[in-house]
């Protein structure tokens, strides 16, 4: 091994990786000269709201975006406020190094994030990129040997993906601000996915499920007991009279046969007349076919194929994929985990054969190396797959790996070797029986068999399926040895009945196969597109399903009618080729970005440049007339026809509609007149959309949801009424018609949330007055002189006491604790410590990770899961009765992920305080000499920022020169 290169003359260089646990790692397999630190991911970007931007850039029209989309889209980049003490830190190590190597990640995003780098540290020391593909000391060594320049292609390319990102967002986001909800937000790609998981829910609502039988005979041989293979076999009935008998798939969605013609529908009466008159019939093997059968090893994981094999094999979201994998390549344990590449490097691929040999012996291990090809089309990055690292891989158990990381490093492990072995071969067997029923018609049953005669592959690695009732590529099938003409006799014939099924909804595997399928977005951006769906409550979780929200179906119902191309399929896959060029350099990012933006006069065959139309175009709308593209733009610059109450309507049935209002969804019932609305029910935030029927509407109208008065508060006149809000049961009083509500002499009614004792269903009015009079007076205490009462709150009954609080037993001791009982709790000393703990709702097993039991307990700000180390609180759609113990894992690795909370730290005012006194000692004589030395100080620093900002202004003209040379354009 050749020696690090060191730096010249002997001073030090400066290394700079994005995260700190990489920077710790890295710096173990580098010599003294060297300084490893960490910027913590991006230093650098577009201001994130108007407090970021800069005082002398607010007044612009196009400051809000943070990109100047009047000046060839030049973007406003900012420091993280969150990034600067970090800044600070680089550029003082910068001072002290002789060079300054940018060790981030050798894709687009660890490009741009070194350039950022380069641009906010502005070094005065010789600057190279060093890259690599996996952590061990042999590739960051070879790194340091080898460093190149900064390509500025890449960087072009993802500023351009960040520009266009901005644009989306920043200009379609404030529509649906207006016409749907509040912060609501909308995103090139993730707008197309949940347009995905939206459709696929429109399917299964529309979709109409159909009633279809069959029989499955079990058929025995007349061979004897001690022959090898099994004397039985099942079979299912395929043809009667030649025409074969319709399954699941000769139907379609409306429930009707695709082809009536050519395929035989038994209902349930004509099955078992089938079957009874087949009762005494003799069968026999009509034919036997044998074919050879081979399965080659799966290829090696790329980002995508990770993601689903672990959702599937694992029970891992795509989020916590990631998160995992992360943390498995900065520690030195896997190649880099975000690629498009299935291809693995020589010494990768003599790493995986040797332990072929070693594990599973030589006639596993197939004469020549196998090479991938990649089908990724616009594959990015010359990464290799994801490997296992270094020229020799660990088993999992040389690991010292635990939890999470231990079973996603052996899923890794195991496909890498299995993608270097043998294929599985042997036998696939088809045998068909046929027989004449009583009522002469013939009937024909088909077996299918397997037999694996070497495994080959198999042995190390099998893959999952989406299916949970698929068959997985290991699972055999024997059939008894029959030869054509053998009699059979049927030992059971049964009768089974089916019924169609809606297509499954998405889950986070499929997702990502479909996105990918369609060549919408990037790989590496699929785990964290679909943790934004799942937090802006696009979607939601049903065990692994995701489910949209009905507030997702009033978003893309919006973007389909009014911005129809910003969520079409192909046109969105088309803008990732016009990316890609744009990284290529066959295309130049300006012209693309303006056409994208303000449109531009031309055909509907595109620009000079050959991008895709812009959206609202002539183009897009296919009606061919091509005098104008209309660009972003102009199409979100009259919203005027838009209808905000039409687009977050939804039809149920029989009148009855679903409104999705700021608060959430509800159905409103069909109106009494026109000039009345109808009445109103919320409706649950988890329900599953294909769930919402007539009949389940009708029971959320017929349930006492809304007002409905209890009677009249005798001492003030009002009207008491009872409600069901979205945070619970409570009752309050009506105030008459023209009572201010805001401004000063604004009045409050009177409100109360119900004890936990009481119900909507049996409340009365005294309840209510009740409820309506706390805080209720128990007295005076004679020593303190302070009131005391007694309350309901957040946590539960409570006395008050001045600033001491008390808690009570029961709520009825609300209304009943006497002065003395109230003296008699307050005479004992505090509690200071916790209240005695609850029970665990659940319990949920061993953590992979911690190695800990895992429980849900109830807490002070509702149900979370913890181990006793770490607590990760419940979201809104995790059920504490029926989450399972993947879930609660997952979300324990989730809080994990996240490391402990940062603390706020207070700055030390020692100083301030020390000076103000001194000051105040000084003389009047001394307070004239200081005043005058001060307003020399401010003149001199006048002068000196006239002349930082002039440098900077020069700068910063310098700094855009540059870029707009390395644009391409």
């Amino acid at each position: 091994m050749s020696p690090t290169r060191e730096p010249a003359n002997g001073g030090r260089r400066l290394v700079i990786v994005e995260s700190p646990a990489k920077a710790k790692t890295i710096k173990g397999y580098l010599g003294p000269g060297y300084v490893v630190e960490a910027s913590v991911g991006h230093v650098r970007d577009l201001p994130n709201g108007a407090a970021e931007v800069p005082a002398k850039y607010k007044g612009e029209s196009w400051a809000r975006l943070g990109v100047n989309v009047n000046h060839d889209f030049e973007p406003l980049y900012v420091v993280n406020t969150d990034k600067k003490e970090q800044v600070k830190k680089l550029k003082q190590l910068l001072a002290e190094s002789d060079e300054l190597l940018l060790a981030t990640d050798e894709d687009r995003e660890g490009e741009a994030i070194a350039w950022h780098l380069r641009e906010v540290l502005k070094p005065k020391v010789p600057v190279r990129r060093m890259v690599f593909h996996e952590i061990t000391q042999d590739a960051i060594q070879d790194a340091v040997r080898n460093p190149r320049d900064l390509n500025q292609r890449l960087v072009d390319a993802q500023e351009t993906r960040r520009i266009l990102d901005r644009l989306y967002g920043y200009e379609v986001s404030p529509v649906l601000w207006k016409k749907v909800m509040p912060r609501l937000s909308a995103g090139r790609v993730q707008s197309v996915a949940t347009r995905l998981v939206v459709e696929r829910e429109r399917e299964r609502m529309a979709f109409r499920s159909a009633e279809y039988w069959d029989l499955t005979g079990t058929f025995a041989t007349e061979r004897g007991a001690g022959d090898a293979e099994p004397g039985t076999f099942g079979a299912r009935l395929n043809t009667v009279d030649g025409r074969r008998v319709a399954q699941g798939r000769d139907f379609g969605a409306d429930g009707q046969l695709k082809n009536p013609d050519q395929v035989l529908h038994l209902d349930e009466e004509n099955a078992r007349a089938l079957a009874a008159a087949l009762a005494e019939t003799r069968f026999s093997v009509r034919s036997v076919e044998s074919k050879p059968y081979r399965r080659s090893p799966y290829a090696p994981f790329r980002t995508t194929t990770l993601q689903q094999e672990a959702s599937r094999k694992l029970g891992f979201g795509a989020k916590l994929t990631m998160q995992v994998a992360q943390k498995l390549y900065e520690n030195g344990f896997i190649t880099y985990m975000r690629t498009d590449s299935t291809t693995l490097s020589d010494t990768a691929v003599n790493a995986a054969r040797v332990q072929v040999t070693q594990l599973y012996g030589a006639e596993y291990l197939p004469e020549r190396p196998r090479v991938y090809a990649g089908k990724v089309k616009n594959a990015q990055e010359a990464h290799e797959a994801i490997r296992p690292s270094g020229d020799r891989f660990r088993t999992p158990a040389e690991t010292g790996l635990t939890g999470e990381q231990f079973r996603l490093y052996e899923l890794i492990w195991k496909r890498t070797v299995a993608s270097q072995m043998k294929d599985a071969t042997g036998q696939s067997v088809t045998v068909k029986v046929g027989g004449q029923a009583a009522d002469g018609r013939d009937a024909e049953f088909t077996a299918t068999g397997k037999i694996i005669n070497f495994h080959g592959f198999l042995k190390a690695y099998v893959e999952g399926s989406d299916d949970p009732n698929a068959e997985l590529d290991d699972r055999e099938r024997r059939l008894p040895q029959v030869g054509e003409g053998d009699p059979l006799t049927a030992d059971e014939l049964s009768v089974d009945g089916h019924a169609t099924k809606p297509p499954a909804r998405y889950t986070e595997a499929t997702l990502v196969k479909e996105l990918e399928e369609r060549e919408i977005g990037r790989p590496s951006t699929y785990a964290s597109i679909i943790s934004t769906i799942l937090d802006r409550r696009y979607v939601f979780k049903k065990g692994t399903a995701l489910v949209p929200s009905f507030l997702s179906f009033a978003v893309v119902g919006l973007l389909e009618k009014h911005f129809g191309r910003l969520v079409d399929y192909d046109f969105t896959a088309k803008m990732e080729d016009d990316l890609d060029r744009i990284a290529a350099g066959s295309a130049a990012s300006v012209p693309w970005l303006r056409r994208f933006y303000f449109g531009e006069d031309g055909n509907a065959d595109g620009g000079a440049d050959g991008s895709v139309g812009a959206p609202g175009s002539a183009a897009d709308s296919g009606n061919g007339d091509g005098d104008h593209l209309g660009g972003l733009k102009e199409l979100v610059s009259d919203l005027g026809a838009i209808d905000a109450k039409g687009v977050s309507s939804f039809p149920v049935g029989e009148g009855i509609t679903l409104r999705v209002g700021r608060y959430g969804p509800y159905v409103e019932g069909p109106p009494p007149s026109p000039d009345e609305p109808g009445q109103r029910a919320d409706v649950p935030d988890d329900l599953p959309p294909d769930e919402l029927t007539v009949e389940l509407a009708k029971e959320l109208l017929a349930k006492p949801s809304g007002d409905f008065e209890l009677g009249t508060d005798p001492e003030t006149g009002r009207p008491i009424v009872a409600r069901d809000g979205r945070y619970g049961p409570y009752v309050t009083e009506v105030l008459p018609e023209g009572t201010p509500k805001t401004g000063k002499n604004a009045v409050k009614p009177r409100t109360a949330s119900l004890l936990k004792s009481m119900s909507l269903d049996t409340i009365t009015l005294d309840d209510a007055l009740r409820l309506l009079s706390l805080p209720r007076v128990v007295g005076t205490d004679p020593q303190t002189g302070e009131e005391i009462t007694a309350q309901n709150g957040r946590y539960g009954p409570y006395m008050k006491r001045g600033t001491d609080s008390r808690s009570l037993e029961t709520e009825e001791q609300i209304f009943t604790i006497t002065l003395d009982e109230a003296l008699a709790i307050y005479a004992q000393p505090k509690q200071r410590g916790r209240a005695a703990a609850k029970p665990p709702l659940k319990e949920l097993g061993t953590d992979p990770q911690s190695e800990r039991p895992v429980v849900v307990k109830d807490g002070r700000f509702g149900p979370y899961v913890t181990d006793g180390e770490t607590n990760a609180t419940l979201r809104r759609d995790d059920d504490p009765e029926t989450i399972t113990a993947e879930r609660g894992f997952e979300l324990l690795a989730e809080k994990r992920a996240k490391g402990p909370a940062k603390k706020a730290t207070k700055k030390k005012a020692t100083k301030k305080k020390a000076t103000a006194k001194k000051a105040t000692e000084k003389t009047t004589t001394a307070k004239s000499t200081s005043a005058k030395t001060t307003a020399k100080k401010t003149a001199a620093k006048k002068t000196t920022t006239k002349k930082a900002a002039a440098k900077k202004t020069a700068s910063a003209s310098k700094t855009s020169a540059s870029e707009k040379d390395g644009s391409g354009e």
